[in-house]
């Protein structure tokens, strides 16, 4: 159906606008008067050339869910029907993707598709959590609660994610353009003073000589680097899609030092966080845990998880498995293990992920603290090792005369 953009004023005058799908531009008027709007502008919407076009399509970001999540629920508390809410929400949204997925949904849940299910045909954008929360939601009747309690962990999640990407962006761009330099010297600078040293025809000091080789070999074999490092990462990527790869890749992960020890405590909140929330809607805790792993984001942790979820179903706790390996600390088995005694595992969960949260942002510091200094040392003993080596000759000519 055609795509109308209007304007219009409200019962109080203020100029609303938004867009209406329609089959014709009679009946888009009446669904518009039907919201108490006064119709001043109504044209069809030229059809886009690229809509059909996937990479050409803004790409669907967690601020987008975010601020749906969040609206959606203010008007489920208001009272709003779903369908209603639904439509308002895709017609208000900036992005045409989202807003094209948002149309889908109220499609289907206007076909009689719950609202959960509707969500579930979209699995790139809406998880495996964000939909069984839904469904746990429109079961127990508090769709409002679940909506912002996702809004909430989405953003808290988020916020992990860019520390951790944050983090890992300065040392990755100052060691890239020192790469980027360092071959600018090699194939380009170098060979102008081996020029040079080559007309005065005397011998070149190691360092120098070492340097000269180093370009020599840069220069006739660049090619050769850059499609090796190309396939290299194209292998790399192939063999991390097989279990075996994948799981053995996330295991070196966990070992790594320092990194290593930042990934523990990142899975450690991210699974607390999860796991709090989806207790704490009402999910049964073996779907909460089945859902956790699947969201873990690290095969290792993911099976531990998992070992975690058959332990309940045989009926014992979840702290036993999780006490009995490298990622999960004791004292996190040992909280787990009170809060199930208690019955307030969600607010143990809760508490242990705000912990982790904030070791995650001390860890961060403590690294990039450390970086900084072994960064400069590397920029300054590779460029200017270079530098001086070039330099080299040009000191024993002058002591020389």
């Amino acid at each position: 159906m055609p795509i109308y953009v209007w304007s219009g004023k409200n019962k109080k005058g203020r100029v609303i606008k938004g867009e209406i799908e329609a089959a014709d531009e009679r009946i888009a008027r009446v669904q518009i008067k039907r919201r108490n709007i006064e119709v001043t502008k109504l044209k069809k919407k030229p059809k886009d050339l690229f809509e059909n076009i996937s990479f050409m399509q803004p790409k669907i970001t967690k601020k987008d869910i975010v601020i749906f999540t969040r609206q959606f629920s203010t008007m489920i508390d208001a009272g709003l029907p779903i369908v209603q809410g639904l439509t308002i929400l895709a017609e208000q949204a900036e992005n045409k993707s989202f807003k094209k997925v948002l149309k889908q949904i109220t499609k289907d849940v206007e076909g009689g598709a719950t609202l959960a299910d509707a969500l579930q045909s979209h699995p790139k954008i809406f998880d495996s959590l964000f939909v069984g929360l839904v469904a746990a939601g429109e079961a127990g009747g508090i769709l409002d609660t679940i909506l912002q309690r996702l809004a909430t962990y989405i953003e808290k999640s988020e916020k992990l994610k860019s520390q951790v990407k944050g983090a890992l962006v300065y040392p990755a761009v100052v060691v890239s353009i020192a790469v980027i330099v360092i071959a600018v010297i090699m194939i380009f600078v170098i060979p102008v003073f081996q020029d040079l040293f080559a007309s005065v025809g005397r011998a070149l000091p190691l360092p120098t000589q070492i340097v000269v080789n180093m370009s020599d070999f840069t220069k006739g074999n660049i090619h050769y680097m850059i499609g090796g490092l190309i396939i290299f990462v194209w292998l790399f990527r192939r063999y991390y899609r097989t279990k075996s790869g994948k799981k053995k890749i996330d295991q070196l992960m966990l070992k790594l030092p320092i990194f290593g020890e930042i990934i523990k405590k990142v899975a450690v909140a991210r699974f607390t966080r999860t796991l709090g929330t989806m207790v704490s809607s009402g999910v049964p805790i073996l779907d909460a845990l089945e859902i956790t792993a699947k969201t873990a984001g690290n095969s290792v942790v993911e099976e531990i998880i998992l070992d975690a979820r058959k332990s309940i179903a045989e009926g014992q706790t979840i702290a036993e498995p999780l006490s009995e390996n490298e990622v999960f600390p004791g004292m996190v088995a040992q909280m787990i293990s009170v809060g199930e005694a208690t019955g307030a595992l969600d607010a143990m969960l809760a508490k242990i992920a705000d912990f982790y949260d904030d070791e995650v942002d001390a860890a961060v510091a403590a690294m990039t603290s450390m970086l900084e200094p072994l960064l400069m040392l590397f920029l300054g003993g590779s460029i200017g090792g270079l530098v001086i080596a070039m330099y080299l000759p040009i000191f024993q000519m002058a002591a020389a005369m």
